[in-house]
């Protein structure tokens, strides 16, 4: 029993001790798409300066950045085709926009929303933007 009390005292002891210590501790910022996002569009200006890609050219991108696991040049998959998005007419600057900050009701025929893909460089975004616009 002597044994145990010394146990139970050293354990609260060393979480008093662990619980009061000295220096503030940071608190994990939290992950929020949403804030990602708010911060990339507003970051988005006008588009740089590149020229338009050919299909073999922009394939890595496409890949590098997932959009290949849901679109693809010519065929609806879960989203729609690189062809049906050109169709809208939107600027490069919108399309990246969009990358960032998806809004599927432009897209209602779809049943599986776009994720915002915050991970995406500015630099790779305007080229598969201007890419898409090629595709009219």
């Amino acid at each position: 029993m002597k044994t145990f009390k010394s146990v139970l005292t050293t354990v609260f002891a060393t979480v008093v001790l662990m619980s009061c210590g000295g220096e503030k501790k940071k608190e994990k910022e939290s992950f929020s798409y949403e804030k990602e996002s708010a911060t990339n569009k507003s970051e988005v200006k006008e588009a740089p300066a590149v020229e338009v890609l050919t299909d073999k050219e922009v394939a890595p991108l496409l890949a590098k950045n997932t959009c290949v696991a849901c679109h693809k040049k010519d065929e609806k998959l879960i989203g729609p085709s690189y062809k049906d998005i050109a169709k809208r007419n939107y600027e490069d600057k919108r399309i990246v926009e969009l990358i960032y900050k998806p809004e599927p009701e432009n897209w209602p025929e779809y049943k599986v929303p776009m994720l915002a893909l915050p991970q995406v460089p500015k630099g790779d975004a305007f080229q598969i933007a201007r890419w898409i616009n090629s595709l009219k």
